[in-house]
């Protein structure tokens, strides 16, 4: 696979389908699972404009829905399912177990990128799995729905609020006091609102996301299967 060249994966586990979208660089010593924000999946514009950024520097990245077809329809009109933490983070544990299957990525190492309250999901799931996620990255995120998990994460996790997203940045500022069982960084993007709509603002997410999982993802070795 070429360093950007991305291609259509289905994610079954228990009967369930999801629709993803994997992208792994030669030499990848990381993949970048992304759990996307309330009413939003794979082919959001922001997260795949990150995805790019990630893979242009060597990282690969899996882009999913964490809804199947008929549940984003039922999510469409009851909207019930988008902030249900531990429905998507069992979801995310699911891709999780995928990716530690797939031949390309089943030797890298693991992380997540949150947004909104894909990044409540993405903490709650790291605390799940610590020996295996490596780090996380939340972008505008909402650590306040995963409060009851946040003492057990372990993984370096860096959260990034945009300087102008007020009530958001309270909340990403008393996760950090909280964990203080982990490396945790808070980074201000300035004059940035809730979507990082400003120009340059999600090129500064990039970066800062990039750095941070270039710092911490490292290539792992795969489980052994001991039952024959």
């Amino acid at each position: 696979m070429d360093n950007d060249r991305v291609e259509a994966v289905k994610i079954e586990r228990n009967g369930i389908l999801l629709q993803g979208l994997l992208g792994c660089p030669t030499g990848a010593q990381g993949i970048v699972l992304f759990a996307h924000g309330s009413g939003s999946g794979r082919l959001s514009p922001r997260n795949q404009d990150v995805a790019r950024h990630l893979r242009s520097r060597g990282l690969a990245t899996l882009l999913m829905d964490l809804l199947t077809e008929e549940e984003e329809a039922l999510d469409i009109r009851t909207s019930q399912l988008r902030f249900n933490i531990g429905f998507l983070a069992k979801r995310l544990l699911l891709a999780t177990d995928w990716v530690k299957r797939h031949e390309l990525a089943q030797r890298l190492g693991i992380g997540y990128f949150g947004a909104s309250t894909g990044a409540a999901a993405a903490l709650v799931a790291a605390a799940i799995q610590p020996e295996l996620i490596q780090a996380v990255v939340s972008r505008g995120g909402r650590p306040d729905l995963a409060a009851a998990y946040l003492d057990d994460v372990q993984a370096p996790t860096l959260l990034i609020v945009g300087g102008y997203d007020h009530e958001v940045l309270r909340m990403n500022q008393e996760a950090r006091e909280r964990m203080s069982q982990t490396q945790c960084r808070l980074e201000i993007v300035p004059r940035a609102t809730h979507l990082f709509e400003e120009p340059g603002a999600l090129t500064q997410v990039a970066n800062l996301a990039e750095q941070w999982f270039s710092l911490y993802l490292h290539s792992r070795q795969p489980e052994v299967n001991h039952y024959v």
